[in-house]
């Protein structure tokens, strides 16, 4: 990370309450605020919202069609949020069809979410940046605005995924939004281990697709261990 950004402290980035953490799929949670999440866990509580089901990874599996891979990307999901020190009370799946959450009402989303964030009284919410190209990412991004209309006093914090890795810009590209830097720090073991459990991802479940989606080694140790990154994000 060649930007020289500022560092936060996850109790910060918790607001001293439990956090909110938007994620378009199962993965992207471990990935963009894993460090995070197991902070919120130890100390404060978490819940992550999965919008879609995941289920568009690998569109060429006979074995895995998609009904059972999102079955499959669901246990995966609990399996990492254990890894960071929750449990399947902490998911909240929505399971929504992968690749397709703009084909629902981005208001009724987002009252839902509105509702998860006044019972667990979250004063972060943390969604992929609208900088992500994948249509998920997002929507995500704009339904968790509409998260604000309904509950004004959540604060609203970006994280990138797919730009962070794709765009040959990225420093000059986010450097307008002063993001932060969250180091793993104690939580890097629990990261990587959340990470690893997104079997159908690192290409250890389905072995009938050779053209579905795996995650590239450099992709995730670059995830798992450098430090995550955040921005304010309010409208």
């Amino acid at each position: 990370m060649s930007a020289p950004w500022p560092s936060i402290t996850a109790e910060m980035l918790c607001g001293g309450a439990p956090i909110l953490v938007l994620a378009p799929h199962p993965d992207d949670e471990s990935l963009g605020c894993g460090a995070l999440l197991a902070h919120g866990f130890a100390h404060h509580g978490a819940n992550v919202i999965c919008l879609t089901d995941g289920s568009a990874s690998h569109p060429g599996s006979r074995d895995w069609p998609p009904e059972r891979l999102a079955e499959q990307r669901r246990r995966e999901l609990t399996a990492a949020l254990e890894s960071l020190g929750g449990g399947a009370e902490d998911l909240s799946w929505y399971g929504l069809r992968d690749s397709a959450l703009h084909d629902h009402n981005p208001e009724e989303i987002a009252e839902r979410i509105a509702g998860t964030a006044e019972r667990l009284g979250a004063r972060h919410l943390f969604a992929p940046a609208t900088e992500d190209e994948h249509c998920d990412h997002k929507t995500a991004a704009r339904i968790a605005r509409l998260v604000l209309a309904r509950q004004p006093g959540l604060k609203l914090y970006s994280y990138p995924i797919w730009s962070r890795w794709n765009a040959p810009d990225f420093d000059a590209l986010i450097a307008h939004h002063r993001p932060l830097r969250l180091g793993p720090g104690a939580h890097r073991a629990a990261k990587r281990a959340a990470i690893a459990c997104h079997h159908s991802q690192l290409g250890k479940c389905v072995t009938d697709d050779p053209q579905g989606f795996t995650m590239d080694p450099a992709f995730v140790a670059h995830f798992a261990e450098e430090d995550e990154i955040y921005w304010s994000s309010q409208p």
